[in-house]
């Protein structure tokens, strides 16, 4: 789980003792001080002994489960393989990627890649992952990865899991599924089959839902949530921070029509080339990194009666993860200054990609020195985002909104959005912030239409 990280605790149990699984089929949730995770199982076989339960405290390296390889459930019978909450293989440092909270009405779809073309990661197909036992089930069956892009799934990230598997199967077939529809290790499964999900068409997607959701309220008309290790730490995190930093905001309206036009111009060719779509947010995280390269001082923190200037910029982009109360987190791209403009966009997709899916290591969620947050794509047009301490400065996003506006004297329609600049007082002063949103108001407002994509 890296260096930094000596203990996690188990937040969820995904499978209980005696049950079957499949190898990189989710056993369990961990949670760090940095980040959650989804730990694989390593091996297919039987779930035959569980050593700690949910809600423990469990150092790193230490042995959590012992999965049974030959199915007997006998864990002293046969070889066994050891799941214990250590590090993951690291996935590619320059996949995919998109903004999160990106201002564009193309939903973020959850997919990562390889440095190589899409068409080289076997795990994906079209703009959906899928696990290596949903691909393995659907060879078997002789059904198309394409076939399934429209299924809706229950797991983390709307990802297809086996039982959505079997369900769409059963449904397409029209009867009873046959008994080779489960691998003989599977757990049993319901005697009556639980109706398939279909496909939610467009427009349910993007239009909000009014139903109000039910809820098991007390005698007292209340219902008692207790906060999850994640939303412990975002609150803990977000009153020392105020404690910490006397805030100021300064706000400025920003003409992007020159990016939107560039973006429109593009879009298309960056879709088939990278395999996801271009939104607003790289440009602004590339504004940043200009304009912190040209204004160190907001690329610092503070310790003590001393001020720590950084060479390098660790962009963070605030994900949110979807469920409600459920919270964000910040990945952070590590030496901004060092991609270009899609190398940017690459690594932002593949991080808030893993973000929602739970895989990101603790070191990409650490060493930040900068933070951008974009509200805007949620329709909030100026927010006061609190510092990500010990940052001294937040950049946030607000929504693009076609307005009028007064250029040369005439009225003209234009894409305008609010920028907001949250910054520590102790070392940022007004004119500072001011000059920092003036760099980035300028550097968008004026994009070479002419520059090259690649």
């Amino acid at each position: 789980m890296g260096e930094s990280i000596t203990e996690a605790t188990i937040s969820r149990c995904v499978k209980s003792q005696g049950e079957a699984v499949e190898k990189d089929e989710i056993i369990l949730e961990i949670s760090t001080d940095k980040v959650d995770s989804e730990i694989p199982a390593p091996e297919s076989g039987v779930l035959a002994e569980v050593l700690f339960s949910e809600g423990d405290v469990v150092p790193v390296k230490e042995k959590i489960a012992i999965i049974d390889t030959d199915g007997s459930g006998a864990a002293a019978s046969a070889p066994a393989k050891e799941a214990a909450p250590t590090k993951e293989p690291e996935p590619a440092a320059t996949a995919n990627v998109n903004g999160a909270g990106a201002n564009d009405d193309t939903p973020v779809v959850q997919q990562a890649s390889a440095p190589q073309t899409q068409a080289n990661n076997t795990d994906y197909a079209g703009e959906r992952y899928y696990s290596p036992l949903v691909k393995s089930l659907a060879q078997k069956h002789g059904v198309a990865l394409s076939e399934l892009d429209n299924v809706a799934g229950s797991g983390t990230g709307n990802r297809l899991t086996k039982n959505d598997f079997l369900e769409y199967l059963e449904g397409r077939s029209g009867g009873t599924a046959t008994q080779s529809t489960a691998p003989q290790a599977a757990a049993p499964q319901p005697s009556a089959p639980a109706p398939s999900r279909p496909a939610p068409s467009p427009a349910a997607k993007s239009k909000p839902s009014n139903d109000i959701p039910s809820t098991d309220w007390d005698e007292s008309g209340r219902k008692v949530i207790p906060m999850d290790n994640m939303r412990q730490l975002i609150a803990e995190h977000m009153v020392r921070s105020k404690a910490t930093s006397p805030h100021v905001y300064s706000i400025q309206e920003v003409d992007v029509t020159r990016i939107s036009k560039y973006r429109a111009r593009h879009k298309n060719d960056f879709k088939a080339h990278e395999g996801f779509g271009l939104s607003y947010t790289p440009f602004f995280l590339e504004a940043a990194v200009k304009a912190l390269q040209r204004f160190p001082y907001v690329n610092s923190s503070v310790e003590g009666n001393k001020i720590i200037l950084k060479k390098h910029v660790n962009l963070g982009c605030a994900v949110a993860l979807g469920e409600e109360g459920k919270g964000l987190i910040v990945p952070v791209i590590k030496r901004a200054e060092e991609r270009n403009f899609v190398g940017i966009a690459r690594g932002l997709y593949d991080l808030a990609v893993r973000a929602r899916d739970k895989k990101l290591m603790p070191d990409e969620v650490m060493d930040g020195t900068f933070t951008v947050t974009n509200p805007g794509v949620f329709g909030t047009m100026i927010g006061n985002p609190i510092i990500n301490q010990p940052q001294v400065a937040i950049l946030c996003t607000g929504a693009i909104k076609k307005r009028p506006v007064v250029v040369d004297d005439m009225i003209a329609i234009r894409d305008i959005c609010y920028l907001t600049l949250s910054y520590d007082h102790r070392i940022i002063d007004g004119a500072l912030g001011g000059q920092f949103l003036k760099f980035i108001r300028e550097y968008l407002e004026e994009w070479d239409m002419d520059r090259p994509l690649y």
